[in-house]
């Protein structure tokens, strides 16, 4: 049971295999890293990350909580440091459902292609139909399934690790469940999440949900060129996003038409400089 909405736990799949994520070939933590169990029936109150369980305490509750992100956060580390090795640059892209991710990463490994190694991994609860739409452009792309669960953790991204190198000198992209609520908090390991919100949906979406675009780098804003047939006010909700997040890069885009893709290219280019730079330290420091 996920305590920071209700999801409930269910087999995770990695591209159609089965996946223990309580045992297998991503090397256990140990002590206070280990994920320690999360109580069921879980409904949303008090705590740490807003739930309580009938007939356990407060301060049990924060304590689970702590525990869950405490070792969340060791496999993001690790994960991290895995990534940065290779000189690579990892996004995390989080959004509510149908706000145009898929088509807009569709669009992006396509421009990348030829200029830049990219590979996708992508989260969803059922269905490889992201997966495959990836894999049609000629990059390549893994699925992971998570069930009933409502996000990715960085123990899910370690196993997919295991067996899906972030490309060498490349960007590693991750599309996260449709959600604006826990990814915000589940760190993958990522250098950036990236916030993406469509003109299809309200003005107020960073203020309803402040804890995701605080995560974000980088909030795009999706399918601008439907704004000459929508009451939406673009700079409110820009205005908006700043408000909760003072430093958040925003960029306009069109995943239809290839507007304000120069500036998202140009972005991801400057951050993967960055990252590659950074590569030779990184490599000096990892542990084999």
């Amino acid at each position: 049971m996920c305590t920071t909405c209700g999801c409930g736990t269910d087999e995770v799949h990695i591209d159609g295999r089965a996946q223990s994520l309580a045992r297998g070939s991503a090397a256990p933590l140990s002590g206070q890293e280990q994920f320690a169990p999360v109580m069921g029936g879980a409904d949303l109150g008090i705590g740490a990350l807003g739930v309580h369980g009938p007939g356990v305490t407060p301060a049990r509750i924060v304590q689970v909580e702590r525990n869950l992100l405490a070792a969340n956060d060791a496999y993001a580390a690790r994960n991290r440091a895995a990534i940065a090795a290779r000189g690579a640059l990892c996004l995390n892209l989080v959004s509510s459902p149908g706000s145009g991710k898929t088509s807009l990463l569709v669009r992006t490994v396509t421009a990348l292609a030829g200029s830049v190694p990219v590979a996708v991994i992508e989260g969803d609860q059922q269905t490889s139909n992201d997966a495959d739409r990836i894999r049609a452009t000629g990059a390549p792309a893994l699925q992971i399934n998570t069930g009933k669960g409502c996000h990715l953790d960085a123990h899910m991204l370690a196993r997919a690790l295991d067996t899906f190198a972030p490309p060498e000198g490349g960007v590693l992209f991750v599309e996260n469940v449709g959600n604006l609520v826990c990814p915000a908090l589940f760190d993958l390991g990522e250098a950036h999440k990236v916030a993406i919100l469509s003109v299809t949906e309200g003005e107020d979406k960073p203020l309803k949900y402040p804890d995701m675009f605080r995560a974000a780098s980088l909030m795009l804003v999706n399918k601008v060129d439907l704004l000459p047939h929508l009451d939406f006010d673009v700079e409110l909700c820009e205005a908006n996003a700043r408000r909760v997040n003072p430093d958040l890069v925003v960029i306009r885009v069109s995943a239809r038409t290839g507007e304000g893709f120069d500036e998202w290219l140009g972005w991801i280019r400057r951050e993967l400089a960055a990252c590659s730079g950074a590569a030779p330290a990184a490599r000096a420091g990892a542990v084999v």
